[in-house]
């Protein structure tokens, strides 16, 4: 039997309970990597042997028997410290110099029975919502020609093509829901100082989180990562129930008394001159109904954004890129990250850095502007998936403009510090997932994974794509 394509929940279970062990569910996902990953291209590196070692450690665990993610394969986005791994986020530039320590994200996962297999692969400085970099192009496993979205490449074509169940990203604006939204899978940006930021946090816009294929193994996910169980067993005021022992997990979140929300419907929610495709506008529209079915009040919230947060978010991705490039040899960096980084320079020399938006954005306007709703739903995406593709080999413009073309609905929550996650629902007609996105107000990290839940029991999904 092989446990790729099981959740996390069912392998650690198991493992716990030794019906299999960690090195057989660690071996069986290095042999999916094997096979597949030379036409996906999601890793920059696989740790076969020491993925195997420390697989045989957590086996020997006086502990193993508590551990929520025992034995579970895991991948990392190549932009935080793994021990006596490079991080090189993507680029030439970067160091090629081992960490002493893991991120504490990486060490709560290991800390949790989880095996780190592989580290993923990203755009150049996880600058851009694509897929390429030095190491390579990543390929979206729904489709091969399209890029599975950005910066959190690699871990979502990982965990879409079954790879791993799970792995980690960031986001900065929108690094973790793009790629999920892109891949079909679920993936939660959760509100400031819930989860251990990473070393770079643009400026408070950028945290580390989980994507997955469950909404289950999604929220066992970032309750390790915050080192807060509570947030993969939330009471019944949160609408869910799940067993407290850790042996009782069942493997899913089970609807219980539904907690009443007031959920707003935004299909078309960006500032003007910004489109979203109309397929993806229905799905928001038809999960908005089901959730209402489920007993929610659904309000229509038919307000575009200001067009001043839409100018705020682009220069702060500009001002940020100009930032990372600090101490880097440009002659090492790629023709898209020296004209990002040029253009937020140039900017942030007149006073255009986006901060002044970001500030007004976080203190009161997107309360404001979402108005006595208590979660929104809009969606994750603009427009399918573009093409994979070397984007890094292109200008500016060329990358500005397909990047807010197809992903300009997930930036503003990252410059208002909420939680925001993605849920699949549906197919658009050029055979991609659709994605639709869930926001709360801080702290609603629970609320959002309830609707999910409720979204996934009543609608599922296909938790991965066929590769043969």
């Amino acid at each position: 039997m092989s446990w790729v394509g099981k959740s996390a929940v069912e392998i650690a279970e198991a493992v716990r309970r030794g019906k299999t062990t960690a090195p057989e569910v660690v071996e069986d996902h290095l042999q999916m990597i094997a096979k597949y990953d030379g036409r996906i291209g999601a890793f920059r590196k696989v740790r076969a042997e020491r993925a195997l070692a420390e697989a045989r450690a957590v086996q020997e665990r006086d502990d193993l028997a508590t551990l929520p993610l025992a034995g579970v394969p895991v991948a990392i986005k190549d932009n935080v410290p793994i021990r006596g791994e490079a991080t090189r986020n993507g680029s030439a530039a970067t160091p090629n110099t081992a960490a002493a320590e893991d991120h504490p994200v990486v060490a709560k996962l290991r800390a949790a029975g989880a095996v780190v297999v592989g580290i993923t692969n990203v755009p150049e400085l996880s600058l851009a919502g694509f897929s390429d970099s030095v190491y390579g192009v990543t390929r979206n496993p729904w489709d091969l020609k399209r890029t599975p979205g950005g910066s959190s490449s690699g871990s979502a074509a990982a965990v879409s093509a079954g790879m791993v169940p799970l792995a980690h990203g960031t986001d900065g604006l929108g690094s973790l829901r793009i790629p999920a939204a892109c891949c079909g899978l679920v993936s939660i940006k959760p509100g400031q100082e819930v989860v251990p930021a990473p070393v770079n946090d643009w400026h408070g816009m950028s945290e580390n989180g989980p994507m997955a294929t469950t909404v289950a193994d999604l929220a066992l996910a970032l309750a390790v990562m915050a080192g807060d169980m509570s947030l993969a067993t939330p009471d019944e005021s949160e609408s869910l129930e799940i067993g407290s022992a850790i042996d009782d997990y069942p493997g899913g979140l089970t609807p219980a008394e539904p907690l009443t929300l007031r959920i707003a419907v935004a299909p078309t929610p960006l500032p003007p001159g910004l489109a979203v495709d109309a397929e993806f506008q229905k799905a928001v529209i038809e999960a908005a109904d089901m959730l209402g079915a489920a007993g929610h009040t659904v309000v229509e919230h038919d307000a575009r954004m200001p067009g001043w947060l839409g100018s705020a978010t682009i220069t702060a991705w500009l001002a940020c890129a100009g930032e990372d490039v600090a101490g880097l040899d440009p002659r090492r960096l790629e023709r898209r990250t020296r004209s990002l980084a040029r253009a937020g320079r140039l900017l942030a020399r007149i006073g255009m850095d986006g901060a002044a938006g970001r500030d007004r954005w976080r203190a009161y306007g997107a309360d404001q502007w979402l108005g006595n709703a208590d979660v929104l739903i809009t969606p994750t995406l603009a427009a399918v998936p573009p093409p994979a593709g070397r984007w890094g080999r292109r200008g500016l413009l060329a990358n500005v403009r397909t990047n807010v073309t197809y992903a300009p609905a997930t930036g503003v929550w990252n410059m208002a510090g909420w939680p925001a996650m993605t849920v699949p629902y549906g197919w658009h007609s050029t055979g991609m997932p659709i994605g639709v996105q869930l926001v709360a107000a801080p702290g609603g990290e629970s609320q959002l994974l309830a609707l999910a839940a409720q979204l996934e029991n009543a609608h599922p999904w296909l938790r991965h794509a066929p590769l043969d």
